[in-house]
């Protein structure tokens, strides 16, 4: 049974992990752990649980681990002092912290993948629509950002091929993702932070199934 976490689809039939179309790949040991994690969240797995699954009767040193968890960590574009997947439980072991759900056999892919991508501004939640999102202080703008920090045109989001990618489109004070101005197009995941200048908006990406419009900007 596959298991579905924000844009994420871990399948132990096929052995992969795909982010919409995309397939991120993982070593033997990677998916297996990451599998384990996400069928005992949200509980704590101990490092010893995951030595005998993983090595049994064999030894490995502390730095196997780790070199494991940080595969993981590179494929979920997971940040260790932020995580939104994998928590550290320091001295004990790792667990899944994000939200997940199993894909019965058969449920149609199509149906299965349809995400619906919005931002949190203030009190509102924007739907983001296909294709180019503008962010600025433009009418044609998915929403209007009223900010002496934010440029008429400061940033956009494509959603495209199961992905939202972030730009920024040279605007004076910068556009911010984790904490980090850009100066390249990033690829985006549920809950990432962004910021525009001063101003900071949060993105969600949740299966259709899942959602409720509030705001169409």
């Amino acid at each position: 049974m596959s298991l579905r976490f924000s844009d994420f689809v871990l399948d132990p039939g096929t052995h992969q992990l795909r982010r919409g179309e995309e397939e991120r790949h993982l070593g033997p040991k990677a998916f297996e752990l990451l599998e384990l994690l996400l069928r005992h969240r949200p509980n704590v797995v101990t490092k010893e649980a995951i030595h005998d699954r993983l090595w049994p009767g064999t030894f490995v040193s502390g730095s196997t681990l780790a070199t494991v968890v940080g595969e993981i960590r590179a494929a979920l574009d997971d940040d260790a002092g932020r995580p939104r997947f994998l928590r550290t439980v320091h001295g004990v072991g790792y667990a899944f912290c994000g939200e997940a759900r199993e894909e019965e056999p058969g449920e149609p892919a199509a149906a299965a993948g349809r995400l619906s991508y919005r931002l949190l501004f203030e009190d509102r939640e924007i739907a983001l629509r296909p294709g180019e999102n503008l962010l600025g202080r433009v009418d044609e703008g998915v929403v209007w950002i009223e900010s002496p920090s934010v440029s008429r045109r400061h940033a956009r989001i494509r959603v495209e091929g199961g992905q939202a990618i972030l730009e920024d489109l040279g605007s004076k004070n910068g556009t911010f993702w984790r904490g980090q101005r850009i100066s390249a197009p990033v690829t985006l995941s549920d809950g990432d932070e962004i910021r525009l200048g001063k101003v900071s908006l949060t993105l969600r990406i949740l299966p259709v199934d899942a959602t409720t419009l509030t705001d169409q900007a």
